[in-house]
């Protein structure tokens, strides 16, 4: 019998939402998110007292679990956050901010900063190089441009350029270029021991020590040659471009890394790594901490 997955409790009630939260953000009792106090902090459980108040007895201060996350200073109910949080994670190609508004019934100044807020849990804080000794990385580039299907024409002009690297088996990473070059790009974000596979761009040419760089020569056609090739990054790419054309319609240049961020994160919890849509929005859940202070002014 199907039964809708928005039926499950934590997305009904806010006492079954905070319980939820709470249970992963706290996994061993309450936090005190102003001086880190874990021993003496105290439920506060008066009749008047608001949902999920906790009191801190080393520094005197009031808290909730919604203190210190992407939930802080929000008007919203934690169980429509869920709700949100959830099908950005099972998206394939995103929701946008009208779809938002229409199913909260909000402004569309609420549903676009709930939608941004969420994009920066999902960004990633390791931001270290990826690959390593022994590592393969595909790297590839495309543009973004005014086309319908965002191909840049012949002798078109545009500096919306993004580059992404995607360890074998692991994780993926994609970066505004923003004009910066892709050399400069590669040194910030790709370990020099690794192997890099890409396709024929000049820039890739001699990047990389010998016998550390193959590639594909797509102007004769050749687009895989045994491991080689960037078709697991064309397809990302695809789906990208099909979540610009068909659900966001427009990025703004400001914005793009976090765009960039909210299709990496689903790429890098993807099913075939073993994760489904419910592990996936608990991985996002675990990303609201510490990322208030990037929205500190927003008020949804």
């Amino acid at each position: 019998m199907a039964r809708s997955v928005l039926n499950a409790p934590q997305f009904q009630t806010e006492a079954q939402a905070f319980e939820y939260v709470e249970t992963r953000l706290w996994p061993n009792g309450p936090v005190c998110p102003h001086c880190g106090e874990a021993d003496r902090v105290g439920r506060l459980n008066g009749k008047t007292t608001r949902l999920g108040l906790c009191k801190c007895y080393a520094c005197k201060k009031h808290f909730t679990v919604r203190v210190g996350t992407i939930f802080e200073s929000s008007h919203l109910p934690l169980h429509l956050w869920l709700q949100v949080i959830h099908l950005f994670c099972t998206s394939k190609k995103g929701i946008s901010t009208r779809q938002i508004q229409r199913m909260l019934e909000c402004s569309m100044k609420t549903a676009w900063f709930l939608g941004h807020r969420i994009r920066e849990a999902m960004a990633s804080n390791d931001l270290g190089p990826l690959g390593g000794a022994g590592v393969s990385v595909e790297v590839d580039e495309t543009y973004i441009t005014k086309s319908p299907k965002t191909r840049r024409q012949p002798g078109e002009r545009t500096s919306t350029q993004i580059l992404s690297l995607i360890e074998r088996g692991g994780k993926q990473r994609s970066v505004f270029l923003d004009h910066r070059t892709i050399r400069n790009a590669l040194h910030e974000h790709l370990d020099k021991e690794s192997r890099l596979l890409t396709d024929g761009h000049t820039a890739y040419v001699k990047f990389m020590p010998l016998g550390q760089h193959e590639s594909v020569d797509h102007s004769k056609r050749e687009y895989v040659r045994g491991d080689v090739h960037v078709n697991t990054l064309e397809g990302f790419f695809s789906v990208f471009k099909r979540g610009l054309i068909g659900v966001y319609q427009h990025m703004d240049k400001k914005h793009l890394q976090r765009y960039l961020a909210e299709f990496d994160f689903r790429q890098n919890t993807r099913e075939k790594l073993g994760i489904n849509d419910t592990m996936r929005a608990d991985i996002a859940l675990q990303g609201v901490v510490g990322k208030r202070l990037t929205y500190q002014t927003a008020r949804v």
